[in-house]
């Protein structure tokens, strides 16, 4: 069996998948950044419409 050299579309597929794969890891960050945060402010179900008509009346 011998050793062959990485050819170039190995290379150029290796950059996609890193850059979509950094891409996701930045979405992902995002979206647990943006809970963590609303859980601890604890708006997440604040002043739904229904509710606020309710309290009005």
């Amino acid at each position: 069996m011998t050793i062959r050299a990485t050819h170039e579309i190995h290379q150029r597929r290796f950059g996609r998948n890193l850059g979509v794969g950094l891409t996701l890891v930045g979405f992902i960050v995002i979206v647990v950044g943006l809970t963590v945060v609303k859980v601890e402010r604890g708006d997440f179900a604040a002043n739904p419409p229904q509710a606020a008509a309710v309290e009005s009346e």
